[in-house]
């Protein structure tokens, strides 16, 4: 298991990181870090000796936090904000169909299963509702109910 960052590296959390419970003097589910955020690696350890984590200092927010492989990039790749992110709570804008069949409305509640920045036609999700997992342009999902971004 070799280290995909290395040490000093400049590093971009691409989802927020929220308190899971072992970032002391923060209520669990706290966001620590918005995701976008750049971080340099300060040290590389590992979890149950299957997982690598980072440990990522955040200067400018005073911060230092454990973060997983997959949650970061290198500060030099492409970066494409995205409004929503993983098991955020959305409603399509318009009824989203299958051949015809409507399988949400507005007012449905979906999730989102995962963030595809890199889509050709700009950023788009893997959304879930009633039971389907559908692809989603960005501009046709909206926020179910309104976000408290510092929750």
């Amino acid at each position: 298991m070799l280290p995909k960052f290395e040490y000093g590296e400049a590093v971009r959390v691409i989802r927020n990181l929220r308190n899971d419970g072992t970032y002391p003097g923060k209520p669990t589910g706290r966001l620590l870090i918005r995701r976008g955020s750049v971080g340099y690696v300060r040290d590389v350890g590992t979890f149950l000796q299957d997982q690598l984590i980072y440990s990522v200092d955040f200067i400018d927010d005073g911060i230092m936090v454990g973060c997983r492989e997959q949650e970061l990039q290198l500060e030099t790749d492409p970066w494409i904000p995205t409004r929503f992110e993983f098991r955020d709570k959305v409603t399509p804008k318009l009824p989203l169909s299958i051949r015809g069949d409507v399988i949400a409305r507005s007012g449905d509640e979906g999730e989102i299963e995962k963030v595809l920045r890199d889509h050709p036609g700009g950023p788009a999700y893997h959304a879930r509702f009633n039971g389907r997992i559908l692809l989603v342009l960005e501009p046709v999902l909206e926020f179910l109910h309104a976000v408290d971004e510092e929750t």
